[in-house]
């Protein structure tokens, strides 16, 4: 018999919405427990999405999906979207090649109203569809739903900005759970902890309505329950004469309604029924708990935000992997040389865990800002301690720093500052899809000026570069990918290499393999049988031009292997120092083609554009053969 037999019956929102409101609760309980079983197979965004159940349940109710266009921000809160759209027999793809994406994705149902997978761009998006609907005159409603740590980026209130001072009809869900991955930071979360303080009037009604029957019975219940009442009246009282306010969002032209509990999915549908008809920006603050209805994803947000699976009796994340990963190399090295060099102060955009800076927050606190999610300001922030004298490390992944792009041209390095960006999940990232993957960062890096770009080939030189890095006093970039490298030992020091050279790793004939960071390891595979020269070459830029010279002075064709995209990677910065220098020899360049890359198994995508060992090797043989 199945444990969700009303969920069953809900293919799509429509179904959902010839319920009788009574049956909600039913719909979130089944939810969740549909929920819990499919992510805990197959692994993915967890906490997040336990705790968007019944406010996910109440906007399909209420609202007409998908005329109407939901816009979930970031997208770690969409799969009870997900299932309640159609998709619920395909959640055991969740993540994997071919398979469901991990976020929102507009190819794959007509209920995504908008891809996503970086935060803080549902108010942008959604004020565009509202603004594109009232001038076609439809009449279909548009609702952001933002999480209050995606609420910390400036782009969340340039969007408000825009949206206060036009007359469209916007709802804002502001979704508060006190939490982004890691628990929030900056005045914002505490604005809205003080405003939920102030409003526990309403609060209070409602707690006392449904449990003056029970509490009746209890001799002294009642007593002790009014005391706790004054108490709390009190509080709120002292909070509506502070200086903080609930006109934040009104002043930037919304009508404030909340907070609202996010658990009651009939208070929710009632809410939510009244805010439809309303004309203009709306904004709806809902209070609801990360990992709600499973108490170790309760009690450990931080620890369930994501899960790789859960053990169906003992539901525990996966161990991790024997080898240290690049990350931890990372924040090793980062306690090491703070250590010895008092100058260092490591940022970082909201990623604290997945950066690998927690054991540097315990040893060096008063050195370590977290600045929310918010990569511009972080850039521009690092550049201003580096102006105090100061050797700011900004931890941020390669994705993450496309947004602050601007500020590492303008504000870092046409001004020459030494800041050193470790840029975490360079290429392929797997099952995180094409809005995480680190392909464009060697292209988009290449052309600043002042830039100095590395990329380990293994766990050592990781460590080695960071150090060469840091110690360069200029912009620079060490980018490593996800997960474990080769295994190589590491060493404890923080010695140096020479800045800009490459070295040869394997000496072969007729064919040189010129290889960048990860795909040095599978180029020496593939070298074997091919008898093939490889050079790591360290750097990107500067590249060694004397190596490459020789190089191609020796051999009688160049390969280039990096996992990065072709157009304007590192293979182009190998292409310009020949054609400088006058040298013609074929050259094949391995990476990343112009297109967009799918989710799922990172070595099925590697393979699909001839970056593992296997298939470099029959690429390369093919092309000699032609």
């Amino acid at each position: 018999m199945s444990q969700t037999p009303l969920l069953d019956s809900i293919d799509y929102p429509d179904k959902l919405r010839c319920l009788n409101k009574k049956q909600l609760p039913q719909v979130a309980d089944e939810l969740r427990r549909f929920l819990l079983e499919s992510v805990g197979k197959t692994g993915g965004h967890f906490a997040s999405n336990l705790g968007a159940v019944e406010l996910t349940v109440a906007l399909h109710y209420v609202y007409d999906t998908p005329d109407d266009k939901l816009v979930w921000d970031v997208g770690h809160q969409s799969y009870p979207h997900k299932i309640l759209t159609g998709r619920r027999n395909r959640m055991d793809t969740m993540r994997q090649y071919g398979g469901l994406a991990g976020f929102p994705k507009r190819s794959e149902s007509e209920y995504d109203a908008f891809g996503v997978g970086h935060s803080s761009t549902s108010i942008g998006a959604a004020l565009g569809m509202a603004l594109a609907d009232k001038k076609l005159g439809n009449g279909r409603r548009s609702v952001a739903i933002i999480g209050d740590g995606a609420m910390t980026a400036g782009q969340a209130f340039e969007a408000l900005n825009c949206a206060g001072d036009t007359d469209v009809d916007l709802l804002v869900i502001l979704n508060d759970n006190e939490m982004s991955i890691s628990p929030n930071v900056g005045a914002l979360p505490k604005y809205l902890a003080s405003n939920v303080v102030r409003d526990m009037h309403g609060v209070l009604s409602t707690l006392k309505a449904q449990s003056s029957k029970v509490l009746d019975k209890l001799p002294g219940a009642m007593e002790i329950a009014q005391k706790v009442e004054n108490k709390i009246k009190t509080i709120a009282s002292e909070a509506e004469h502070a200086k903080q306010s609930l006109t934040l969002f009104e002043n930037f032209g919304f009508r404030y309604t909340g907070p609202v509990d996010g658990h009651d999915v009939g208070k929710l549908v009632d809410v939510l029924k009244d805010l439809r008809s309303r004309k203009g920006p709306q904004l709806l603050h809902v209070i609801t708990k990360k990992g709600n209805g499973y108490k170790l994803a309760e009690n450990d947000p931080v620890k369930y935000h994501a899960v790789a699976n859960l053990a169906k009796e003992t539901p525990q994340p996966q161990p991790n992997a024997a080898k240290p990963t690049y990350t931890q190399i990372f924040g090793k090295w980062l306690c090491d040389q703070a250590a010895a060099d008092s100058r260092l102060l490591a940022i970082t955009p909201a990623m604290r865990e997945g950066s690998g800076l927690v054991a540097f927050e315990q040893q060096f606190p008063d050195r370590y800002f977290d600045v929310g999610i918010a990569e511009q300001h972080a850039v521009t922030f690092a550049g201003g301690l580096a102006c105090g004298g100061f050797k700011p490390v900004v931890a941020i992944y390669s994705t993450f720093l496309q947004r602050a792009y601007d500020q590492l041209v303008h504000d870092i390095a046409l001004q020459n500052l030494p800041v050193l960006f470790a840029v975490d999940r360079a290429g392929i990232v797997g099952a995180d899809g094409p809005t995480h993957a680190g392909l464009y960062d060697l292209s988009f890096l290449r052309c600043i000026p002042n830039m100095v770009i590395a990329a380990p080939s293994d766990e050592n030189e990781c460590r080695l570069l960071l150090s060469t890095c840091y110690q360069a006093d200029a912009p620079s970039v060490v980018r490593y990918p996800r997960g474990s490298g080769c295994g190589s030992p590491v060493s404890d020091g923080l010695a140096t290499v020479p800045l800009g050279k490459g070295l040869v790793r394997r000496n072969g004939e007729k064919t040189a393999l010129i290889a960048f960071g990860s795909m040095v390891t599978p180029a020496l595979k593939a070298a074997e049988t091919l008898n093939a020269t490889v050079a790591d070459m360290r750097f990107v830029k500067p590249i060694d031009e004397d190596l490459i010279v020789r190089l191609a002075q020796t051999h009688d064709c160049i390969v280039t292997a990096e996992e990065n995209a072709v157009q304007g990677g590192a293979g182009s910065a190998v292409l310009e120092v020949l054609a400088k220098h006058g040298i013609r020899k074929p050259v094949l360049l391995l990476g990343v083609d112009d297109v967009v890359t799918e989710h799922g198994d990172a070595q099925t995508i590697l393979a699909g554009f001839d970056l593992t060992a296997e298939t470099m090797e029959q690429r390369i043989r093919s092309w000699c053969a032609e």
